[in-house]
């Protein structure tokens, strides 16, 4: 059995530094392979993954705005709406999904999200309204 070594230098480019890529390498670095199984082999187990990266905005009943990303955004979502994380959305109350895009390339979820972050909040609020103009809870049913 051998362990593909150094996997995120040799697999993964190396402007994509993210935690992401580095739990994904840890996993698969860790995981005892058979002789042959390669770079190539270990990139095609990440592509073959069905991974779905997401920009969101949640809002309070005030509308105070945030702006994040996650690869998991129902979890993240359930996070902001029990207010496990301290911080800016938990003092503010920021517990309604009212905007979200989905992508498939982590770089390209980082590039939206940054985009949007720079945005002023009355383009961010143009955004929201153009897709959810009443502003309703998108994830108001997911955990019933």
């Amino acid at each position: 059995m051998h362990r593909v070594p150094d996997l995120e230098r040799r697999c993964i480019a190396p402007s994509a530094r993210s935690l992401f890529f580095r739990l994904i390498t840890v996993k698969l670095s860790s995981r005892a392979i058979t002789p042959g199984f390669g770079v190539s082999a270990a990139r095609e187990l990440l592509l073959k993954k069905d991974l779905h990266f997401s920009v969101y905005i949640m809002s309070s009943r005030s509308r105070v705005l945030y702006t994040g990303m996650s690869n998991a955004l129902r979890t993240r979502v359930k996070q902001h709406k029990d207010g496990e994380t301290e911080g800016f959305t938990s003092k503010y109350r920021v517990t309604r999904l009212v905007y979200f895009e989905s992508f498939q390339y982590v770089n390209n979820c980082i590039d939206r999200e940054k985009q949007v972050k720079k945005w002023s909040r009355a383009k961010r609020v143009a955004l929201i309204e153009k897709n959810n103009p009443t502003w309703e809870d998108l994830a108001e049913k997911w955990f019933d």
